[in-house]
């Protein structure tokens, strides 16, 4: 908010914007972010003050929504918003990320097939769109140095296995599928290292599909010249 993000949303115009790791309690939301003309706008805010959270500002007014995965462990650090319109549901996420040193690993280890079987009730009753802050590189074509990362978050054997798990369900990762061998594509730069100058850095943020989504797929895009983050934004084009 403080870096200029407004006008870019009031420049394109988006239908959905999705925020992951909003850091902000409900009652200390900017009220330019609160009440965007013209969208409805969902917060879900972790009870730990500055942490973690998710936000979906909407154009079109959703059927319903529904915060969290009902599971109180990871509900509390706000971290899933779905709204649910008439074709498709809509899936905002900020996966727990597994720490320096692996501290967190065995909550990432269990947040995945939560997660998963989440998405795969979605799946049976509509198809489903899954954006965020996945915290994980798939394959090593996702981040500039594989080989020393292997024993890092968001590169480990057990995340990546996660996120084949997912695939397997029947979800599609839409950038790799349009783009399968495109290399050095990332989505986050550590600030240290003048890392994203150099372009060392992950694909950690992905829109997944359900497979039937993927003829109305038109693009993803890495926005790669919007700043104001360690990450950047990605865009997704569907025709719907």
């Amino acid at each position: 908010m403080k870096k200029d993000g407004m006008s870019v949303f009031e420049k394109e115009k988006p239908d959905v914007v999705c925020l992951q790791e909003t850091k902000c309690s409900d009652d200390k939301l900017p009220g330019d972010i609160k009440n965007v003309k013209g969208y409805k706008s969902y917060f879900m805010s972790a009870k730990k003050d500055g942490y973690s959270g998710v936000a979906l500002i909407s154009k079109k007014e959703p059927l319903s929504v529904t915060y969290g995965l009902d599971d109180e462990t990871h509900d509390d650090e706000g971290r899933c918003i779905t709204a649910e319109y008439e074709d498709f549901y809509l899936v905002t996420a900020y996966v727990p990320n597994a720490g320096r040193k692996l501290v967190t690993l065995d909550k990432r280890m269990d947040w995945d097939p939560k997660f998963r079987n989440y998405l795969k009730e979605l799946d049976a009753k509509k198809p489903v769109i899954m954006c965020g802050d996945l915290n994980v590189a798939h394959k090593e074509i996702d981040l500039a140095n594989p080989k020393s990362n292997k024993k890092n978050a968001g590169f480990t054997p057990e995340e990546r296995a996660g996120f084949t798990d997912l695939l397997a369900e029947g979800f599609v990762d839409s950038f790799r599928h349009l783009y399968p061998d495109k290399t050095a594509q990332y989505t986050f730069w550590t600030y240290m290292g003048n890392c994203r100058a150099k372009n060392v850095g992950w694909r950690l943020d992905y829109f997944v599909l359900s497979e039937r989504l993927v003829p109305n797929l038109c693009d993803n895009l890495i926005r790669t010249s919007l700043y104001g983050s360690d990450h950047c934004p990605i865009t997704l084009l569907m025709h719907l």
